[in-house]
């Protein structure tokens, strides 16, 4: 099987003449730097989600020493979720082509007999399943999911934590061991010596361009990519430019409301009964017991404002919008926190959803420009914007922002 042309299993089989140790080494060099940065804005993400808080803002169940967590998440500069997520998901699209091209340079590798050589080629070998196996799992899942399309089975936010640590187990094994073979290759070509590699064909086809030529192919493959993601970034005419992105098209209507939306009010299951003025009531918990208020209660209560964006672990983001509400360490002061407000659970009346209900940090709540918003860039919240009223905190994932608040508990989580 080893030596029949017409099997993959043969060195034989594969002839194009643009797989070589240059080739592969470029793309390598790309992707060793792209996915480690790749890696780290994923545990930023994942860290802007206060892990430790509330098993309500963490989905990884039994995650052990995975979930290790150093810091609460600041909420300073208010920008740092949307330039942390923007970063992460517009940089993994337009990684897809190295990618590709990086698994078709290596390809003949995964067919190479004998299985293992010997226990350092049976752990190369078991590395480089766990490095492409993790590397397509973590690209197919985050496309989908910046899609909005969940076909895969369990949660999201689960398997792309678990794939990361998966792929990055690989990733790091195959760099280790790889590393001696890379730097003989290195001393190799410094003296004019032909590399040690066996990607380069034993009988190569004609040549039809060169390596130069394939690595631009990629490069433009990538750059038409990042040129049709980027856009969601901002507002105006750039965002149209996002056509591979969600929320890619025109802002969804005008006026003050006339920015991006995740999930409508319909998706939500919110009933127009719900949040009409003679019904609905914010119970707002704490030490010294608990209080009712309705729209015009909180209205006549100290309003604030602020200028905050919307940024969505999706990657979309909006520029900064202006609300205005009450500030979330007055509410605390209402139920008994007179100094330090504690921690916050918040519950919406939002039907289905994992992050109907969210938590956040005693930090996030006495910031002063966090609020419960009742006002955006000086009109009610629409229904998809959240009326009667909305979380909005500096620097915190969209998610966290919780709409159509119904009840704030305050307390230690």
């Amino acid at each position: 099987m080893r030596d029949d042309p017409r099997l993959p299993t043969s060195p034989g089989f594969w002839r194009s003449p643009l797989r070589g140790p240059w080739f592969t080494s470029v793309l390598g060099l790309v992707l060793l730097v792209g996915t480690t940065v790749l890696f780290v804005t994923g545990l930023v993400s994942y860290a802007a989600y206060n892990p430790d808080l509330s098993p309500v803002n963490d989905q990884t169940p039994d995650k052990g020493i995975l979930g290790f967590y150093l810091f609460p998440w600041p909420t300073d500069p208010a920008w740092l979720y949307r330039l942390n997520q923007g970063i992460h998901v517009t940089l993994g699209i337009t990684l897809i082509p190295v990618l590709l091209a990086k698994l078709w340079s290596v390809v003949p590798k995964l067919f190479a007999l004998p299985p293992a050589r010997s226990l350092a080629h049976a752990l190369e070998r078991i590395s480089l399943l766990l490095l492409v196996g993790g590397a397509l799992f973590e690209f197919v899942t985050g496309v989908l999911n910046i899609q909005l399309d969940y076909v895969f089975p369990g949660s999201f936010y689960r398997l792309h934590f678990y794939g990361a640590w998966v792929f990055f187990a690989g990733f790091a094994v195959h760099v280790a061991l790889k590393a001696p073979t890379a730097v003989r290759n290195v001393r190799r070509m410094r003296r004019g010596a032909a590399p040690e590699d066996d990607l380069v064909p034993p009988s190569p086809d004609p040549a039809t361009f060169s390596r130069r030529g394939a690595l631009g192919f990629v490069g433009g493959g990538s750059l038409l990519l990042f040129g049709t993601t980027v856009g969601q970034n901002f507002d105006g005419a750039l965002r149209r430019t996002a056509i591979l992105a969600p929320h890619g098209g025109a802002e969804p209507g005008s006026g003050p409301n006339g920015f991006q939306i995740n999930k409508t009010a319909a998706y939500a299951g919110i009933d127009p009964a719900e949040t009409a003025e003679d019904t609905w009531r914010l119970i707002v918990t704490g030490r010294s017991g608990a209080v009712r208020l309705s729209r015009a209660q909180l209205a006549r209560l100290p309003l604030h404002s602020s200028s905050l964006p919307i940024a969505c672990v999706e990657g979309w983001s909006t520029s900064d919008q202006w609300w205005r509400g009450v500030r979330l360490r007055d509410l605390a002061r209402l139920v008994g926190y007179e100094d330090d407000p504690p921690d916050v659970f918040v519950e919406s009346l939002q039907r289905r959803g994992a992050f109907r209900h969210a938590a956040l940090r005693a930090n996030q709540v006495a910031d002063p420009r966090s609020l419960l918003a009742l006002y955006v860039n000086g009109e009610d919240l629409s229904p998809d914007h959240g009326h009667p009223a909305r979380v909005i905190v500096p620097a915190a994932p969209g998610v966290l922002n919780t709409k159509w608040v119904a009840r704030m508990t305050f307390g230690d989580l």
